[in-house]
């Protein structure tokens, strides 16, 4: 006897548990692998402003996915802040991932919020190195943190001081003894 259960189109893939489980392992690695994560909210964003934040988070190194908000309720169900950020799961989600460094995808959403093409991109809130943010901490704290360059040139800066410094302390008795000769010279 036929089967009165209609076939499945070709090329249309029939959610199962095994697909939900390799989801929810895809995006716990996402969270293991990530130094900082913002959960965002598009709704009433066209298509094109999408595609520009896109574009924006792929220049910064941030990865950009819009996710079920059950798929990561469930990959983060044992970590400690699970509880902390469960209330950013409603409604439209897509998380910005940053590997490096920590503050790409907070800078790159708040230059976006900026322009008039992101007046309808909401943060939610986010995580870095295991604590949960608000909104009000991505946008202001974690945005103006200084980039892995910049804090590179401030490290480089801490090492090259005390040789200049040391530098200036070889040169003073010569540079002294300059002033000395031209005071003298000057006096008769």
């Amino acid at each position: 006897m036929e089967s009165l259960i209609p076939s499945i189109a070709p090329g249309f893939k029939k959610s199962t548990r095994d697909a939900k489980t390799t989801q929810i392992g895809l995006i716990r690695e996402k969270f293991d692998k990530m130094t900082s994560a913002v959960f965002l909210d598009y709704k009433g964003m066209t298509v094109e402003n999408v595609t520009k934040l896109r574009t924006e988070f792929r220049k910064a190194g941030v990865e950009y996915k819009v996710v079920k908000n059950t798929l990561v309720k469930q990959a983060l169900k044992d970590t400690g802040y699970v509880g902390a950020i469960s209330g950013n799961f409603t409604g439209m989600t897509g998380v910005a991932w940053s590997y490096e460094d920590p503050s790409a995808a907070a800078k790159v959403v708040k230059a976006f919020k900026k322009d008039a093409a992101g007046d309808k991109l909401t943060v939610k809130g986010g995580v870095i190195d295991g604590q949960a943010l608000d909104a009000g901490q991505v946008e202001n704290r974690l945005a103006s943190m200084p980039g892995k360059d910049e804090l590179r040139g401030m490290l480089l800066a801490l090492f090259q001081a005390p040789s200049q410094k040391f530098v200036a302390l070889l040169n003073a008795p010569a540079q002294n003894f300059a002033y000395l000769l031209s005071a003298k010279k000057d006096k008769g």
